[in-house]
């Protein structure tokens, strides 16, 4: 663990791929899962285009088999290659419906992120993520773009945000 504080940081945003980081040393993906067992839509998407074991791993936390409770606020680190390992943070009860139509919990994030802040300073390591809970969670930005910086920047963890690159109209 590291004896000094760390000057505070800002969140850096960049054009670009979650999955696939582009900074040296030590990273960290993080991104907000549900607490009800689903990983079929969102940002899961792509990252399972890059790496199968983050799924396998959450399915099975879903069943209860791990050292973990499968909980809100509760966080599953799976390292997927050496120097990068996934976080999968529960930080939304249930998924988006008609009767559930903001399922992200912000407390719940305020939690793993707290979590993840720890392993980040411990191993150095840099955060990567994309606008989590803001999407099919149904969460506010502003809300969460605060939480990130209590939680990791104001302890020094060096955080970007990942936006995709517009897409082309099809003018076909």
């Amino acid at each position: 663990m590291q004896s000094m504080m760390k000057s505070p940081t800002s969140i850096q945003y960049v054009i670009g791929d979650a999955t696939n980081p582009a900074k040296p040393g030590n990273q960290i993906i993080v991104h907000c899962c549900n607490d009800a067992g689903y990983w079929n839509a969102g940002f899961v998407l792509a990252l399972n285009a890059r790496f199968h074991q983050p799924e396998r791993d959450y399915r099975r936390w879903a069943r209860h088999a791990g050292p973990t409770p499968f909980a809100l606020g509760e966080v599953q680190f799976v390292k997927v290659r050496s120097g990068l390992c996934v976080a999968n943070l529960i930080g939304q009860h249930g998924i988006k419906s008609s009767t559930n139509p903001r399922p992200v919990r912000y407390d719940a994030i305020r939690h793993g992120l707290a979590r993840v802040r720890q392993l980040a300073l411990a191993h150095e390591a840099s955060v990567h993520m994309p606008r989590l809970g803001a999407g099919l969670a149904g969460g506010s930005w502003i809300v969460i773009e605060g939480i990130i910086n209590d939680e990791l920047c104001a302890f020094g963890v060096n955080v970007t945000v990942y936006d995709l690159p517009p897409t082309e109209p099809d003018l076909s």
